[in-house]
């Protein structure tokens, strides 16, 4: 069997992002476990907002199939996400809502059936984004992807990270490269087995 590919991104734009920084203790753990980690930032695949007649005239746009093609050849993917009112940003459910197109002679949502997951957020409020997350693990799980149970939601984010981008605490530092590793392992196991 080939490495394990995984893509990981933040659900942010933001060049100082919280989630940013998650997302690469994220794929260091992911990393550590054996995987070969894309490091994608979604301002690098801007896509316009998600218009069924930019779809239909002109399919789907440069930037979108790059995101697109970027989910289906990895086996999962590691996704921080801010929380917005209580939801994940709409740069992330743009980018959701594009790569879920079909294009021809593709299966249905191609890009994420049987793709594996690992989700986790970083807010300065109090409870670290789960908000947010409950409702992309929900999204996801709608559209295929197979979500591990494990996820975590960094509280009080503005004061969490140290200098060089590591979490002072090392428990939750542990718990997201934790996150990564565990996405692996689901991912080889699902390898394995078809």
């Amino acid at each position: 069997m080939g490495s394990i590919k995984i893509v990981a991104f933040a659900g942010s734009l933001r060049s100082g992002s919280h989630n940013k920084k998650l997302i690469r203790i994220a794929a260091a753990g992911a990393r550590a476990a054996g995987a070969q980690v894309t490091d994608l930032d979604l301002r690098d695949v801007a896509m316009p907002l998600y218009d069924g007649d930019i779809e239909r005239e002109q399919g789907l746009p440069p930037n979108a199939k790059v995101f697109k093609r970027l989910l289906v050849e990895h086996h999962g993917m590691l996704i921080s996400s801010p929380e917005y009112n209580s939801a994940f940003p709409a740069v992330l459910k743009n980018a959701i809502d594009w790569a879920s197109r079909p294009e021809p002679n593709e299966p249905a949502l191609a890009a994420f059936k049987g793709k594996i997951a690992g989700l986790m957020a970083a807010s300065p409020g109090h409870l670290g984004g789960v908000r947010g997350l409950a409702v992309l693990r929900s999204i996801l799980s709608n559209i295929g992807v197979i979500v591990i149970p494990t996820q975590m939601a960094i509280a009080r984010a503005n004061e969490a990270f140290d200098e060089d981008g590591s979490l002072k605490d090392e428990r939750q530092q542990a718990g997201i490269e934790a996150v990564g590793a565990e996405v692996v392992r689901f991912a080889r196991g699902l390898s394995e087995v078809k």
